[in-house]
């Protein structure tokens, strides 16, 4: 008897100790998990870290955000955009072609041979309603070259829409439809994203209309991927996202949760075509700006420090010497008009600022400038060799003034009337292009001693056919989306006089 209560207050004594046992671990670990994490090893513990705790930060966040409201908001606001580009005969003359079976064996038509017909080219993507009456914010590639474009509500009404104006600098576009009382979407404060803070990417991807997906900001004021190409005139200062956007996307809203306009979905990062990790959406901040100059003047009043810059960890090593700071944009030198370089920015300075807003980067400091318009003062923060200096900055257009340029003043700045030459005229002259000085008014041209009836053939080395060609180069040189600063003129008189023309538009 005595034996089995010895057996059975072992077995309790052991039962109670592993009790205890396991209540202290849990314990321990609970309260473990409380605290600051620490390293086990002592070597381990030399480093010196930030303490963190262990909690699934990410998890709790997805879990307490709601995107359904902004999502329901969005969707109405978001339109889906056919462009159509009529179909063109090859070389534009219907005339000129020449039968093969006609040709090699006398009995054309009877052949069955018919001349293929060129089938008209559409294209799609989205449109974002910004204001009651039916102005759309889009991409240009979207509606570029259209000859038709047709909008497609979130309700299926379709309507014809018109192009107000394009900027390719920013790929921004602003077209109109007839309607009232239309859904918009608010705008929001794009510089106040934060990295990591939910996104949800609204469009029409693959015409698949009213697509919502969400992602997270990946980073901000994104540039050099690619878009550009070799055009620095390119204004690249994305908002990067995780938010799945597909061909058909583009011109379509990027929103915070609050559902407010933060950017304009433009571009992907992909090796296919498709979407494949990151997507990248002009700034609201940017593109907002570009929208009202489009309504208000019909072109972009784009404003320019006159500075040549570049991220300060890539300068040379000789001028690696005097930069202190890594994060900004290097002032590599100026151009030859520079309001910067006038208001006391010299070469090496590293821009850190402007009004107060932080620059990390090159393409940073274009988004901060591109917000602003000729005529406006900024105050620009530089670091110099590891001194701060702030400078007052009055910021100018291209050509060096703060007045407003309105569509329309190449035909103006220029004084000229032009027409394109006739099939006669081509034949006489033993030329394929050109167009015909046909008017003088007081203007450039007058001024540096062209005369009616010369031939412009060619200027800044591209071949002009149209006096649209010649109007397309003055405009990017007036808006600042072209490194020229002038013209160089090559044509002729009809009596066979070759001449040659310089003309500055900066002056």
């Amino acid at each position: 008897m005595r034996t089995i209560w010895k057996n059975v207050l072992g077995v309790a004594l052991v039962a109670v100790i592993s009790s205890g046992a396991a209540i202290g671990t849990s314990a321990y670990l609970m309260n473990r998990n409380q605290r600051p994490a620490e390293l086990t090893s002592g070597n381990e513990n030399s480093f010196k870290q930030s303490s963190y705790r262990l909690a699934n930060l990410a998890t709790v966040a997805a879990e307490n955000t709601d995107f359904t409201v902004a999502a329901e908001s969005a969707v109405h606001g978001v339109v889906h955009i056919k462009a159509t580009t009529n179909a063109r005969m090859a070389g534009g003359d219907e005339g000129q072609y020449i039968d093969p079976f006609e040709y090699f064996f006398g009995f054309g038509n009877r052949g069955g041979f018919q001349r293929p017909q060129p089938q008209p080219r559409v294209g799609a993507g989205s449109g974002v309603i910004i204001s009651t009456d039916g102005y759309i914010i889009t991409n240009n590639h979207v509606i570029e070259g259209a000859d038709e474009l047709e909008v497609t509500l979130n309700d299926n009404r379709e309507f014809p829409a018109k192009v107000i104006g394009a900027d390719p600098t920013t790929d921004i576009a602003l077209i109109k439809i007839d309607a009232k009382d239309l859904p918009t979407i608010p705008f929001g404060n794009s510089e106040k994203l934060k990295v990591g803070e939910w996104v949800l990417a609204v469009g029409n991807p693959f015409n698949l209309t009213s697509t919502v997906t969400a992602g997270i900001v990946s980073a901000k004021s994104r540039g050099n991927i690619g878009t550009g190409g070799r055009d620095r005139s390119k204004i690249e200062s994305f908002i990067q996202t995780d938010a799945a956007v597909n061909p058909g996307n583009s011109g379509g809203a990027l929103v915070n949760t609050k559902g407010e306009l933060v950017g304009i979905n433009t571009a992907i990062y992909s090796e296919t075509g498709n979407f494949a990790g990151y997507s990248f959406a002009v700034p609201i901040s940017i593109a907002g700006k570009v929208a009202n100059d489009l309504k208000q003047y019909g072109t972009v009043q784009r404003a320019v420090l006159g500075v040549l810059i570049q991220d300060p960890q890539y300068v040379t090593d000789e001028e690696k010497e005097n930069v202190k700071v890594f994060e900004g944009a290097y002032v590599g030198g100026f151009a030859e008009r520079s309001s910067a370089k006038e208001a006391g920015v010299e070469k090496g300075d590293v821009i850190v600022a402007v009004n107060g807003a932080k620059v990390k980067s090159s393409s940073a400091l274009q988004e901060q400038i591109s917000k602003y318009r000729p005529g406006d003062k900024v105050e620009l923060t530089v670091n110099r060799k590891g001194d701060t200096k702030k400078l007052t900055v009055e910021l100018r257009n291209a050509q060096g003034s703060t007045k407003v340029v309105k569509a329309g003043d190449s035909t103006e700045v220029m004084g000229g009337a032009f027409k394109a030459l006739s099939k006669e005229q081509k034949r006489k002259l033993g030329v394929s292009y050109g167009i015909e000085v046909t008017g003088l008014t007081n203007g450039k041209l007058r001024d540096v001693g062209i005369k009616k009836g010369f031939i412009i053939m060619i200027v800044n080395n591209q071949k002009i056919s149209t006096p649209e060609d010649l109007e397309t180069i003055v405009e990017n040189i007036l808006q600042g989306r072209s490194e020229d600063q002038g013209l160089f003129i090559k044509g002729f008189y009809p009596n066979g006089r070759t001449k040659y023309y310089a003309i500055d538009l900066a002056e």
